[in-house]
Formats: structure tokens, sequence, C-alpha cells
């Protein structure tokens, strides 16, 4: 596989040596912040998130490595009511959460090149979640799309896979984009990043939000304000790094991330 090393267009590591980011662009791909509108870009910050390595994807831009944000997310903000908690490296949750508890969440696939390789983990995922008895179950529909959640291999190099948060109705976002090129690794791999972005969909943001240098060896702060999706803290959950947390930013060609004892803590949290 080829070696990844860090630019200005995302956080990437050196695979293996180090690791790399959930969302990998190819060395050769232009620079798209350059390309994108200083209005986009303000909106954007005005959601609280950090605008550098901002990326283009199918007309939404792809922030923090594997977050979706669509037009219609950048006209309409986001409301909450939440106080604000400047965060550490710590589980934090989005102001939007999946709401209707309990409630059965369908993952379903759509598209070409779903591997069984894929599938496996897919399945391996949703049984990692379901093993915790929490408010949402998860359970694996078919494969022509239509779930709750939706799964479907994209052909990209900008990333390994991509999310983003709950809506305003309390559901959770419904699509997972996967790239077709790391759709044959290990099933514990697979099973990391599909559990990582079934995370964000239910309103999880990453466990090392403050400084993305502890599991990507750069970056800093994603970006936050008093608006915006929100990062708010569980309680629970640890005010130091956590170096085995399912949610972290970046992640090695074998990692397997299971959830930790702090990650159960958060889910029971909030689930």
């Amino acid at each position: 596989m080829k070696l990844l090393i860090n630019t200005p267009l995302t956080w990437i590591l050196l695979i293996v040596v180090m690791g790399f980011s959930a969302c990998t662009q190819d060395n050769g791909t232009a620079n798209d912040v350059d390309l994108i509108p200083n209005d986009v870009l303000q909106k954007i910050a005005n959601l609280g998130f950090s605008i550098d390595n901002v990326t283009q994807d199918e007309g939404d831009y792809i922030v923090e490595g594997d977050i979706i944000l669509s037009s219609q997310d950048l006209e309409r903000g986001y409301q909450h009511s939440e106080t604000f908690r400047f965060p550490n490296e710590e589980q934090y949750h989005t102001f939007n959460l999946v709401t209707g508890l309990p409630r059965t969440i369908t993952v379903t696939t759509s598209g070409r090149n779903i591997t069984t390789g894929l599938s496996n983990a897919i399945d391996a995922a949703i049984a990692r979640y379901n093993a915790e008895n929490l408010g949402l179950t998860f359970v694996r529909g078919g494969s022509n799309g239509g779930g709750t959640i939706n799964i479907r291999v994209v052909n990209t190099r900008q990333y390994i896979a991509a999310a983003g948060f709950p809506d305003s109705n309390g559901d959770p976002f419904n699509d997972i984009r996967y790239s077709r090129f790391y759709n044959n690794y290990s099933l514990g791999f697979m099973t990391t990043v599909i559990a990582h972005e079934i995370g964000h969909c239910i309103g999880f943001r990453h466990t090392d939000y403050m400084n993305r240098s502890f599991s990507c060896g750069s970056g800093g702060n994603e970006g936050q304000e008093t608006t915006g999706v929100g990062a708010v803290h569980i309680p629970g959950t640890p005010t130091g790094p956590d170096a085995n947390s399912w949610m972290l930013a970046c992640l090695s060609s074998t990692t397997d991330r299971p959830f930790n004892a702090n990650d159960k803590t958060a889910l029971s949290y909030l689930y």
C-alpha cells in the first residue's frame, strides 16, 4: 500500500509506522481549501468547526477528517440549549442526539463493491453496539438502501470513511461513505471504522477533539464555539488522554478498537 505523509490537505500519517487519519487523502489531490469560497468557510466556522483542511465531496464539505456537512447544514445552522464547556481529551457528544428511545436503528447498504469482508465488518460493528444493551438497537437491513443509517462504498481517496451528526429532529445522520480503497482491510480495522462512523451518526465527536495530535501525531483543536454542533463532555469519562477509545480521530492500518471502559460509560450515559 502507498505510504501517506502529512500534507496540508488533511491530517495524514505514515501508515504502519504511525497511523493514518479516518479521512485519508491522496497526495496528488489539489488543495480543496483553496477552492472553497470564503463565505462557505465562514459558515463552517460559525458552526464551530475548524476551517483547516476542508475538502469537497459529492457537493458536501468534509471537515475534521471525516465529518460531512451539506450546504443545507451551512444555511440552517444548529440550534441548541447546552452549556458550553471547553474540552480536553475526553468523550464528547454533540448538542443534537438521537431521541425517541428505545429505538431501533436499521443499517442498510447500497451500491456496488460491498465486499464480504466489509459486510462482515458491518455486522461486527452492529454486534459491538448491541452488546452494550443500549436504548438504541441496531439491526442489519437489506442492500438496497433506505435504512435509518445507510452505508455505501464510494470511489474516493479523500478519506477512509465519513459521516455526520444527528439532526434537530433527533434522527441519526443517515449516510456513511466508505472508500473502496479500504474495503479489503482486516476485519478489526473495518469494524472499528464502521463503529466509529456510526458513533458520529448518533452524536459522538472525536475523543481527542481538543488535540488531534494525540492520535494523529499532528494537528490541534478541531474547533468549537459556543454555537455550532457542540462538544459536550460526557460525565464519568476521563479528563486525560484515552489511548484506546473507538472515537479517536486517527488509526493505523492494523488498528482494532473495541469499546473500552470509558467508551462504554459514554454510550451508557447517552443511550
